[in-house]
C-alpha cells in the first residue's frame, strides 16, 4: 500500500451530520458535437440532426416504466447528463422535466442540474433552460489555458469558457464547473495559479478531476506509444495535496474526493449516489438503483442510442440488466461510495445490511497507517492519505 502521508493541514474538517440520501432521477443525453480523446463516457457524435421529438417520446415511456418501479418516492434531485445535454433545445428539456413531474412527486426545492459545454452555450438557450426549471448548471470548462484545451480536444477556448461562466452565473441560482488537472507537463505551481483563477470565477462548487488514461480512448493509445507523458505518482500526489489545501483555504473544501463546495452548496444529486440512496436512470447507457421486494436492483439500459430508441419504442424501455443485489453486494457498494465522502459512512447502515461489524483487525491496521479514522462510534471515513488509495482501503475493509 502507498504510505504517502499528506501534510497535517490537509486533515478534513469535522463534517456535518449526513442527511437522508434522497431520491434522484438521472437522464442521459448521449450526443456530443465531438468526442474528446480522454473520454470513455457513453457519448456519440452524429452528423445528421438528432430527432429530438422522437427521443422525448422515448424518454416519456422509459420514465413511466422507472416510475412504476419506484412508486411512492419523492424526487429530490434531477440530473441531465451526457454527452452534451446543452445540445438539447430548451423545449426538449422542458418536456423531459414535465414527464418526470407527471410520474413522481417532485420536491418544491428539488435540485435540477444540467451539464453544459461552453462551446454550445447561448444566452437565449440558457434562459430557455432556466424557464424550463433548471436551477443548477455544471459547465465542462476543463482547463483555463488554450493550449491544454486544444490538447484535450475541447471545442471552446478560454474566452468562450469565461463568457459561459459569466452567463451561467447571471442565469442560474447555482453554478459548478469542471477542471482536469495532472495534465501532461503540468507543475504544481502552474496548477495552483490556474486553480486560484478558477476559484475567483466559481460561484459555490468546483469538480476537480485528475486526468486518467482510460483504455479504448485515443489518449490511451498515445500514452501506450510514449507520446503522452503524464505526471508520475509522486507529482500526482503533490497535485492532489495542493488541490485539497488550496480549495480549503479559499472556502471550498473537499466534501468528496474530486468535489469541492462552499458548505451547503454540495451537489445534492451526487450526494444521493455517495450516500447510497436510490435513483432512477433513463436514456441510453443510464444506470439506476431501485428498491425491489427483497432488496436493491442494479438496473442498466442499452448503451447504443439508436438501439435504445428502438427498444423503448417496441417494449417501453431499453433495460438490458436488472440484477438483484445481495446484502453483501449492497454493503460493498455502500462502502465504495460512502468512503469517497468527507463525512464517511454510517456503520449502522453497514451492520443492518450485513449483520456484522466492519472487520476490527482490518480497521485497526488501516487506522494505524493513517488511512481511515472513526468519527464517533458509528461513522468511519477515509483520511486524505486513504483517499489517495481508496480502492485498496475498500478492498481491505470489505
Amino acid at each position: 500500500m502507498n504510505m504517502y502521508q499528506p501534510a497535517p493541514s490537509l486533515l478534513l474538517p469535522f463534517p456535518p451530520v449526513a442527511r437522508e440520501p434522497g431520491f434522484g432521477v438521472y437522464v442521459h443525453w448521449p450526443f456530443c458535437a465531438a468526442k474528446c480523446p480522454y473520454c470513455d463516457f457513453n457519448s456519440h457524435v452524429r452528423h445528421e440532426p438528432v430527432d429530438q421529438e422522437r427521443y422525448v417520446a422515448a424518454f416519456r415511456r422509459e420514465l413511466a416504466v422507472m416510475a412504476a418501479r419506484s412508486r411512492g418516492e419523492r424526487v429530490t434531485s434531477i440530473f441531465l447528463g451526457g454527452g452534451t445535454p446543452s445540445l438539447m433545445r430548451p423545449e426538449t428539456v422542458a418536456a423531459i422535466l414535465e414527464a418526470i413531474a407527471a410520474n413522481w412527486t417532485v420536491a418544491p426545492d428539488a435540485e435540477i442540474t444540467m451539464e453544459a459545454n461552453p462551446s454550445s452555450v447561448e444566452a437565449e438557450r440558457f434562459r430557455g433552460y432556466r424557464a424550463a426549471g433548471v436551477n443548477r448548471v455544471s459547465l465542462g470548462v476543463q482547463a483555463l489555458n488554450d493550449a491544454d484545451l486544444k490538447r484535450l480536444g475541447r471545442l471552446h477556448d478560454v474566452a468562450q469558457a469565461l463568457e459561459a461562466v459569466e452567463l451561467a452565473r447571471a442565469t442560474f441560482p447555482r453554478l459548478s464547473f469542471d477542471l482536469i488537472y495532472a495534465r501532461p507537463g503540468q507543475t504544481v505551481e502552474a496548477w495552483e495559479d490556474e486553480l486560484n483563477r478558477a476559484i475567483d470565477l466559481a460561484a459555490d462548487h468546483l469538480s476537480l478531476y485528475q486526468l486518467t488514461i482510460e483504455e479504448g480512448t485515443p489518449f490511451f493509445a498515445l500514452h501506450k506509444a510514449g507520446k503522452l507523458p503524464v505526471p508520475d505518482g509522486e507529482t500526482s500526489a503533490a497535485l492532489y495535496e495542493a488541490t485539497q489545501a488550496l480549495t480549503a483555504a479559499r472556502g471550498l473544501p473537499a466534501y468528496e474526493i474530486s468535489n469541492h463546495a462552499v458548505p451547503g452548496a454540495e451537489s445534492r444529486h451526487n450526494l444521493t449516489y455517495w450516500r447510497y440512496g436510490l435513483y432512477a436512470g433513463v436514456g441510453p447507457g443510464a444506470h439506476g438503483r431501485l428498491q425491489g421486494r427483497t432488496g436493491r436492483h442494479a438496473i442498466a439500459t442499452e448503451r447504443h442510442p439508436e438501439t435504445w430508441l428502438k427498444m423503448v419504442e417496441d417494449w417501453d424501455s431499453g433495460i438490458v440488466a436488472d440484477e438483484p443485489l445481495t446484502a453483501v453486494e449492497e454493503a460493498d457498494e455502500l462502502l465504495l461510495m460512502g468512503l469517497r465522502l468527507a463525512e464517511g459512512i454510517d456503520l449502522k447502515r453497514w451492520r443492518e445490511l450485513t449483520g456484522r461489524d466492519i472487520d476490527a483487525r482490518s480497521e485497526a491496521d488501516l487506522c494505524a497507517h493513517g488511512m481511515v479514522e472513526r468519527l464517533g462510534p458509528d461513522r468511519l471515513r477515509a483520511t486524505p492519505a486513504g483517499m489517495l488509495v481508496l480502492d485498496a482501503v475498500v478492498a481491505d475493509l470489505a
